[in-house]
C-alpha cells in the first residue's frame, strides 16, 4: 500500500495513536519486510482501544508476527 494511504490510515481517533503511528510510518515502515508490513496494515483495521491497548502493553496478540511489529511501533519512539 503506498505510503499516503497508510498515513491516512493512521489518523485515529485518539491524539496518542496519532502520534504512535505517524512516527512509526516516518521512522520504521520502510524497514519492515512485506509480511510485516501486511501485519502493520492488519492492525490499522483495529479500533482504535484495542490498537492502544496493544501498544501499551496491556493486551498481547496471539500471533507473534503481531508482537514482533507492535515492538517495532514502540521502538520508534525512543529512535
Amino acid at each position: 500500500m503506498e505510503i499516503s494511504r497508510l498515513r491516512w490510515r493512521c489518523r485515529r481517533g485518539l491524539a496518542e495513536l496519532d502520534e504512535l503511528l505517524g512516527n512509526f510510518l516516518d521512522r520504521g515502515y520502510v524497514d519492515l519486510n512485506s509480511t510485516q508490513q501486511q501485519c502493520f496494515e492488519q492492525l490499522l483495521t483495529e479500533s482504535d482501544n484495542e490498537l492502544l491497548d496493544y501498544l501499551m502493553l496491556k493486551t498481547v496478540s496471539k500471533d507473534g508476527e503481531t508482537n514482533d511489529v507492535i515492538g517495532k511501533i514502540r521502538a520508534a519512539l525512543t529512535s
